[in-house]
């Protein structure tokens, strides 16, 4: 089942190129993830082609994709003293 969206933030395209775009901060800050030292949000960010009720035509929302870790089944010990060779 598909997780709800978790909106953070909404805009407008100005041009060709150009959106202009406010974030909420408290929305994000359950969802910071670290690599090498640093902090990163994953986001999506789409752009409708006609404005909605509030004339915003750019919706964001956060990435909560993880992938799934596949645990490895465990091998059985082999024996390398083979009687053959």
């Amino acid at each position: 089942m598909a997780e709800k969206k978790i909106y953070c933030g909404s805009g407008k395209k100005q041009k060709d190129g150009w959106l202009k775009c406010t974030i909420n901060p408290d929305k994000l800050k359950d969802f910071i993830q670290e690599y090498e030292g640093n902090k990163y949000v994953k986001i999506d960010i789409n752009i409708y082609d006609k404005p909605n009720q509030f004339g915003k035509d750019v919706s964001i929302s956060i990435d909560t994709y993880k992938k799934e870790e596949i645990e490895e089944p465990e091998l059985p010990e082999t024996n390398d003293d083979l009687p053959f060779n």
